[in-house]
């Protein structure tokens, strides 16, 4: 691993943090997706 001195913990904070939100984001996106698939059908389904 890269020596970062005194700024480890900081570098190694953000990159955790970062993971995090990129993880959150991707199941919100996949959670709408579904949603909206969902409904889709559903209107389909009325109309067909």
């Amino acid at each position: 691993m890269i020596d970062l001195g005194k700024h480890t913990a900081s570098v190694l904070s953000a990159y955790g943090v970062t993971i995090v939100l990129l993880a959150a984001l991707i199941g919100v996106t996949l959670v709408q997706a579904r949603r909206a698939k969902a409904r889709l059908a559903q209107v389909e389904a009325d109309n067909g």
